[in-house]
């Protein structure tokens, strides 16, 4: 989500300038590649380059490939092949051995349902969504209707264009009940089209109970990842807003009245960092009860222990599904110590769980594929 709120940003600044900027988005991967489907990149007339399609190696082609299409106010298709480590085509020995797909579209901001309008819509609120993206791999002259739909819950959004509209929005309805995105071929015409259904989860909000100085790193860390910090504290000298980076929003509050102020989807997490056992042991009851993703709690294993065994004691008691989103002691195992280590065990482990992943060495997998990402066929 960060990568799409800083292109946006960045295509604004270009409106502003009076500069033409295309979108480029990975629509298809064959083997291994740096990004996967769905990584995006704004490009400027200028020259400047906002997001990544791979990790600086097919940027500069595209560069040039970006140009071309504003020039000619037409999508296209680009194909990188990085099988053979002496690739002669684009003049670099990538040795990532795979076929990357990329497709190019100059922005016209006056087209109601431009790429950048359908990305603005899926930021517009804190929901799941579907963006569909049509494209040609058989024949990479023919038109490329490319970036032409947002679906939601509760909305649709689509250029007057598209064709195949009423299957499209059935596919993007099983996206996003399967939360999983789609590759689909589509006959249309005289030759097929394929369809890159992609499902959009919306950011992480982080939920942070505890505004002591450890939370500062971790708020900077989670602001370069785009995620969404809430910071909430029941002492009026700790929950300042001038402590913390200007996008967290800080929250003074009593933890009974927490949730009452807070929204939990399958993408907010809690942190509990207070120092304080009996706000901790307050707290830890109430998440546990709402079924979130993740709780961590700072502190060794035998705060956890304890603290659960008095609530059992209490007639409190949880399920084993209950009790398997809570993580303490909080983070992953790489030797952290300072405030700003731990910081970044803790966000490795959030990633992690939300990634479905147990936060081991990428040396002890053995798959060709170092970051599969989940795309069902169709």
């Amino acid at each position: 989500m960060k990568e799409i709120n800083d292109i946006i940003k960045a295509y604004d600044e270009a409106q502003q300038k009076g500069e033409q900027s295309a979108l480029a988005t990975v629509v298809h991967v064959a083997g291994s590649s740096y990004r996967r489907e769905g990584a995006r990149m704004l490009i400027t007339e200028q020259g400047q380059l906002t997001g990544a399609i791979s990790g600086g190696c097919l940027e500069g082609d595209a560069l040039r490939k970006a140009l071309l299409a504003m020039a000619q106010q037409r999508p296209m298709l680009v194909t990188y092949d990085t099988n053979d480590e002496d690739d002669a085509t684009i003049g670099l020995g990538l040795g990532c051995n795979g076929i990357i797909q990329v497709l190019i579209e100059p922005i016209d901001g006056s087209r109601p349902g431009n790429p950048i309008a359908l990305l603005r819509a899926i930021t517009s609120k804190r929901q799941h969504s579907v963006l569909v993206t049509l494209f040609s791999l058989h024949d990479k002259r023919a038109i490329q209707p490319g970036t032409c739909m947002m679906v939601t819950a509760d909305c649709c959004i689509a250029n007057d264009s598209i064709p195949l509209k009423d299957i499209l929005i059935k596919d993007a309805g099983l996206v996003l009940h399967q939360q999983q995105s789609l590759f689909k071929e589509l006959e249309f015409e005289s030759a097929p089209l394929n369809a890159f259904i992609e499902m959009i989860p919306p950011a992480v909000a982080l939920i942070i109970i505890g505004a002591g100085n450890d939370t500062i790193p971790l708020v900077k860390m989670a602001d370069m990842l785009g995620w969404q910090s809430t910071i909430v504290d029941g002492r009026p000298e700790y929950a300042k807003a001038e402590r913390f980076t200007a996008s967290c929003q800080v929250l003074l509050s009593k933890p009974e009245n927490l949730l009452d102020k807070i929204s939990i989807d399958d993408h907010t997490v809690f942190l509990l960092m207070t120092h304080n056992y009996n706000y901790d042991m307050a707290m830890l009851p109430v998440l546990l009860a709402n079924n979130v993703v993740y709780a961590g709690m700072l502190g060794p294993r035998k705060k956890r222990d304890r603290m659960l065994q008095e609530l059992q004691d209490k007639g409190i008691s949880f399920t084993p599904t209950q009790l398997s989103v809570l993580h303490s002691p909080i983070g992953l195992d790489i030797g952290a110590e300072t405030p700003e280590e731990i910081a970044l065990s803790v966000i490795a482990e959030i990633k992690a769980v939300l990634s479905g992943k147990k936060g081991s060495p990428l040396a002890a997998n053995n798959s060709p594929v170092i970051h599969s990402r989940a795309v069902l066929k169709a």
